[in-house]
């Protein structure tokens, strides 16, 4: 009880960061939730107008296309409920250990990876509508695209990094062990 009182403030700024970090991300997912949704319904191509199906539906680029924008729109969808938990949490001791980051890691990979899905749907799209008559097209969208995943990882895989550590990994609040997880 002593740690608890002695510590409010930092307990109070530990949560401010939690709900701002949350909110920042939260954001971020909904773009990207919009833009895939978006992309489901205005089809690459359009559609055929005798039978109406996908112009490009029987490419196996469009297979690739619908797998990483609906991986993109799930991914994206489940981030933004696991930062909306964030913002549901006590903020407890035990939540602070164990819930909170990770929520803050689940949040943070399922963006890594609906981005990622993102700029791979996005790429194909630029692939299937203009093919092999625009090669500068499709580089310069796939290096826009690698470059974009590169900077979002860069900028954020440190704070994911130190998350997995002190959450799971033996420190200051835990005994040392010789087992490798856990």
């Amino acid at each position: 009880m002593v740690f608890i009182e002695t510590h409010e403030e930092l307990v109070r700024e530990a949560e401010k960061w939690m709900k701002d970090t949350a909110k920042s991300y939260t954001i971020a997912a909904s773009l990207v939730l919009m833009v895939v949704f978006a992309a489901a319904i205005t089809i690459p191509g359009g559609n055929n107008s005798v039978n109406g199906l996908p112009r490009y539906s029987k490419e196996k680029a469009y297979d690739v296309f619908v797998i990483s924008n609906a991986l993109a729109l799930f991914s994206s969808i489940s981030c933004v409920l696991i930062f909306l938990s964030v913002f549901t949490s006590r903020y407890s001791e035990n939540d602070f250990l164990y819930g909170l980051p990770n929520r803050m890691i689940g949040g943070l990979l399922t963006l890594f990876i609906s981005i990622v899905s993102t700029m791979i749907a996005s790429t194909i799209a630029i692939y299937l509508v203009f093919g092999d008559k625009s090669v500068w097209a499709l580089i310069l969208a796939a290096g826009s695209a690698c470059l974009l995943v590169t900077l979002f990882a860069s900028f954020h895989f440190s704070l994911l990094f130190d998350m997995i550590r002190s959450t799971y990994f033996p420190g200051l609040f835990r005994k040392r062990t010789d087992r490798i997880l856990f």
